[in-house]
């Protein structure tokens, strides 16, 4: 009796165990890109200053300086305060701040540019990428628009390690500083969970090598050196 009921519950348990080692496969495939795409970036993050090779730009990725509610935005002041610290230490002496400029009322780069100025940094040292509109967009304008595949990317650890990624499986050879992540998880869950999707689409994007949506001229920067005066 046992044996004539396990034979006609044998398929049902065969489509069950396939469709659950499938349903696991597919949940955890992300988290295995996830570990793989940090774990190939480490090398190449920094978190200590004097540790950080120097170069001569660095490259700020783009955020929404406040909140919905009005608050300031923790990773955007992270990444303006590591961009001021490798300026004040001497580790880069040149910026492109790369982001979002969707509308005349929510412009990433200029907002960039207009904090950096205020810490200390000289307006003819910051370029704008007007152009950066995603992590891809920012690396590949990089090297295509401003002439840079040996630079330093600002931006959170996660961050970091996707467009570290991004830039040398594209021939790039940057590397990275790390801005610190807000403190309270409750600040940071929300982000952590979509990076999880935005590898995803990194992988495709490297997969059917996507470009970046706008190109256009080359732009000389940083500028050559002024001559010396007579």
């Amino acid at each position: 009796m046992c044996c004539r009921l396990f034979r006609r519950l044998r398929p049902r348990l065969r489509f069950w165990h396939w469709f659950l080692s499938g349903l696991s496969l597919l949940l955890l495939a992300p988290l295995l890109l996830y570990g793989w795409i940090s774990w190939r970036a480490a090398p190449y993050q920094y978190d200590d200053l004097e540790a950080l090779p120097v170069r001569s730009v660095g490259l700020v990725l783009g955020t929404s300086k406040y909140l919905g509610h009005g608050q300031i935005n923790l990773y955007y002041r992270g990444r303006i305060e590591a961009a001021l610290a490798l300026y004040r230490a001497g580790k880069v002496r040149y910026f492109i701040v790369s982001g979002d400029n969707r509308s005349v009322s929510y412009n990433e780069p200029r907002q960039m540019r207009l904090d950096l100025i205020a810490g200390g940094v000289p307006a003819h040292r910051i370029q704008p990428d007007f152009a950066g509109l995603r992590t891809l967009d920012s690396v590949l304008r990089a090297a295509a628009i401003f002439g840079q595949d040996d630079y330093i990317i600002i931006s959170q650890p996660f961050h970091n390690a996707r467009a570290l990624w991004l830039a040398r499986a594209r021939g790039q050879h940057p590397i990275a500083f790390n801005a610190p992540n807000p403190r309270r998880w409750r600040h940071r869950l929300k982000t952590e969970l979509r990076e999880v999707g935005a590898r995803l689409k990194a992988l495709w994007d490297l997969l059917s090598q996507k470009q970046a949506r706008h190109y256009g001229p080359p732009i000389d920067f940083p500028p050559p050196p002024e001559p010396d005066a007579p």
